[in-house]
């Protein structure tokens, strides 16, 4: 039987008597039998059924995908404060994907000391943004009352709404804002740019972070 096409490479080989190595770049993944946790599975089930519409649920999603680094000095170290880090769920608003409310399930591994300094961090860094963050401890089931409790008002909302919450600026974004220059973006604490809208000209101000901030201001 004649042997298959190995290829000219295959052919060099088999000149020399030597066999093939292992392809080098071969990487070692390998997809995870469980992506949640029993807990989070079983938590997400319920989740799913309270939320509805409603909501568009998120599980394990990366800070770095969620905050951005309003100032320009010490970015980097900043970054570098949420990498590797992530909220079990975060709620989302089922139209735009605006991020509305984190949650954090906390199981026995949260008792730690070094894990209570990470949880304490995470939620300075929702305060900072202005974004709800509940805990709630986990079990092997929830019922629909608990979870419905949990949430408390963004229940309430309709499809397509956001919540409404009150954006907090770090004290060390806080500036004075200067008599004739542009003014702070009300969600980072920096001096806002002049900006021109390119269907009809009109000229305003919208913040430097654009486009990971999208607040404007008119300009007079």
């Amino acid at each position: 039987m004649p042997q298959e096409n190995q290829g000219c490479l295959g052919f060099l080989y088999s000149l020399i008597g030597r066999t093939p190595e292992p392809n080098p770049e071969a990487l070692p993944y390998r997809t995870r039998d469980h992506f949640l946790s029993r807990a989070e599975l079983s938590f997400y089930g319920v989740l799913r059924l309270v939320v509805a519409e409603r909501m568009v649920i998120c599980p394990k999603v990366s800070l770095g995908d969620i905050f951005f680094v309003a100032t320009k000095e010490g970015t980097q170290a900043y970054r570098n404060k949420i990498d590797r880090k992530h909220v079990d769920f975060l709620l989302c608003d089922p139209q735009t994907l605006s991020p509305i409310m984190g949650i954090e399930l906390d199981d026995a591994s949260h008792q730690r000391e070094a894990r209570q300094e990470r949880d304490a961090f995470v939620e300075a860094v929702f305060e900072a943004a202005g974004l709800p963050i509940i805990r709630m401890p986990a079990q092997s089931s929830y019922t629909k009352e608990e979870v419905s409790s949990l949430l408390g008002d963004a229940l309430s909302l309709s499809p397509g709404r956001q919540v409404s919450v009150r954006r907090t600026i770090a004290p060390a974004l806080q500036q004075p804002s200067a008599p004739a220059g542009p003014p702070l973006c009300p969600k980072c604490g920096i001096p806002m740019v002049p900006r021109k809208a390119r269907k009809d000209g009109t000229r305003f101000y919208g913040c430097s972070n654009y486009p990971k901030c999208m607040e404007t201001a008119p300009m007079k």
